[in-house]
């Protein structure tokens, strides 16, 4: 009899565990997808979209038949923040480069926008220059991209427009 009792304790126990189990994982579940819902509405207000190779943004869809390119005539030579060396002394190191706009010739604002960046090519130098110059010689050399970004970014705010689609800096020299 203790042995048929002691095994009847053991199945009761055994259902209150599969109970239990179950409870916890319907928990754990919909706190998981509560979360990951967090975390995309987060990434959507930071612009971080994840993609899986399928969509492709707009620079890679605009062809080079469709890309003019306008070349900056001058060299830029721009200072940089001052930085302090291990000695002490004050450095002002500088940044030369060539940069150059790749322009959307499909947009449609092409037509009325194009012959303007000719014309505002010092708007664009001292937009340029005001970017570059706030950043100090490491946040130049490590994050490239970024400071591309955010002078694109200079260059459609002055023109209102996102004709202008990526830029190009080359020759980077730092001294």
């Amino acid at each position: 009899m203790k042995k048929s009792l002691l095994s009847i304790v053991i199945l009761a126990l055994l259902l209150v565990n599969i109970g239990l189990s179950v409870v916890m994982m319907i928990s754990v579940t919909t706190t998981n997808s509560k979360t990951a819902a967090m975390i995309t509405t987060i990434m959507t207000v930071m612009n971080l979209e994840i993609t899986d190779g399928t969509e492709e943004s707009a620079v890679t869809q605009i062809s080079l038949a469709d890309t003019e390119i306008f070349d900056i005539a001058d060299q830029f030579t721009i200072a940089l923040q001052p930085e302090t060396t291990a000695d002490g002394k004050v450095k002002t190191p500088y940044m030369v480069c060539h940069i150059s706009l790749q322009i959307n010739k499909n947009h449609e604002d092409y037509k009325e926008m194009q012959p303007l960046v000719a014309g505002s090519e010092s708007l664009i130098k001292d937009a340029i220059r005001k970017i570059i110059s706030s950043k100090t010689e490491a946040e130049c050399r490590s994050n490239e991209e970024g400071l591309k970004a955010e002078i694109l970014k200079a260059i459609q705010d002055l023109f209102g427009s996102d004709f202008i689609y990526a830029i190009a800096i080359s020759d980077t020299q730092f001294g």
